[in-house]
């Protein structure tokens, strides 16, 4: 196994680490792949891979065989093509800013969701006298960008408008699909099935990570996972095939007991109802630890992994530190220096989110910068 640290030098003065397990993301990829054949697998690299470095991770999954990425926004659409200079590169924002030329010439791909939009990129095509690549987003109950109904058959009726332009994907996104039993999802379906009969032969893309899992019916051309891709399950009831690709850890600080009654962190929010030992790590939302994972009296909260032992958070998230009850853990575990686990195995991106009242998606996106990134580059 090759690791590499993002930053020169020891790690002695880390206050935590993040680890990216390049193999593990290429090989979530090509079982997504796998799944969703005949349908074509892409990768969504946007914010910046999902905060795990989109360099490394863009560079790994086109060497795993990816060709096709989605993006968000111009400079993500300017990175994206630095390091797959052959790749297909659709950038879900659209014509953000004065973007059009931009995106003209690094050869990105808009995915376009307004009519002032497709105004403005088959403009540009005229302009140049050239025919330039579009997506369209259609609106199919989600209700955030893409093109309502009325609009998509406004283009259907009146090619002309698409004049100069090469439609090479039809795409919507799906509300529910993270829950396999709701029945928006089947709407949904139906909704982009009828929308996009009026753009024959053009390539479709309605899945995401979640809705890949959904079944081959929803793979159409394109699937588009991000999540999934870092090892995350987004689906409810469907397991993706993947396994997961980050790790990270916080440095333990120090150790102290404290007495029945006494108060820990900010505000006062937990008291000790026994005598406790407490530890404090190099963590806190400034590292990407949401405040809510703060375990006030009477609610469950977030937990680290300590030895291999669970170890609940008590008192407030701070910004730099969080504290943890580690009383019932064994003597001897718990030594200042050590690093804690706060995602790792047994302890996972999406139990981090539901202790947060949140997602494992921000979970993952919200990972600070302090934290040193390392990067597993191939298999053990």
């Amino acid at each position: 196994m090759t690791v590499n640290a993002r930053m020169s030098g020891s790690l002695a003065g880390a206050t935590g680490t993040i680890t990216v397990d390049l193999a593990q993301i290429a090989a979530n990829w090509r079982a997504l792949a796998a799944k969703v054949a005949p349908a074509q697998c892409a990768a969504v690299v946007k914010a910046d891979a999902y905060g795990l470095g989109a360099e490394r991770v863009i560079a790994a999954l086109s060497h795993a065989g990816c060709t096709t990425f989605f993006i968000a926004t111009p400079e993500e659409a300017e990175t994206a093509r630095k390091l797959a200079p052959e790749a297909h590169i659709f950038a879900l924002d659209g014509l953000v800013g004065g973007c059009a030329t931009a995106f003209a010439n690094q050869g990105v791909t808009p995915v376009l969701s307004t009519l002032d939009d497709i105004a403005a990129w088959a403009a540009l095509a005229r302009m140049r006298g050239e025919t330039l690549p579009a997506a369209l987003h259609i609106d199919t109950g989600l209700n955030r960008l893409g093109l309502p109904v009325r609009d998509v058959r406004r283009l259907a009726a009146d090619p002309s408008v698409l004049s100069g332009l090469r439609l090479e994907l039809v795409m919507s996104h799906l509300a529910s699909a993270d829950n396999p039993r709701d029945p928006k999802n089947r709407d949904q379906l139906l909704a982009f099935e009828t929308l996009t009969a009026l753009f024959p032969g053009v390539p479709r893309s309605l899945a995401a990570s979640d809705g890949l899992m959904l079944g081959p019916a929803y793979h159409f051309n394109l699937v588009r996972p991000g999540y999934a891709i870092y090892g995350g399950q987004a689906s409810q009831l469907a397991p993706a095939p993947v396994k997961p690709a980050v790790r990270v850890a916080a440095r333990i600080l120090a150790v102290a007991d404290v007495a029945p009654g006494e108060t820990v962190g900010y505000s006062a929010t937990w008291r000790a109802k026994r005598p406790s030992r407490i530890a404090t790590i190099a963590a806190g939302y400034a590292d990407g630890v949401p405040r809510n994972s703060s375990a006030p009296d009477g609610r469950p909260g977030g937990h680290v992994l300590i030895d291999g032992h669970l170890a609940p958070l008590v008192g407030r998230v701070s910004m730099d530190l969080i504290t943890v009850d580690v009383t019932d853990l064994p003597d001897g575990a718990v030594k200042p220096h050590d690093f804690a686990t706060l995602i790792g195995e047994g302890l996972t991106i999406e139990d981090a989110g539901i202790a947060a009242a949140t997602i494992g998606y921000e979970i993952l996106t919200r990972l600070g910068p302090r934290f040193t990134r390392l990067y597993v580059e191939d298999a053990a």
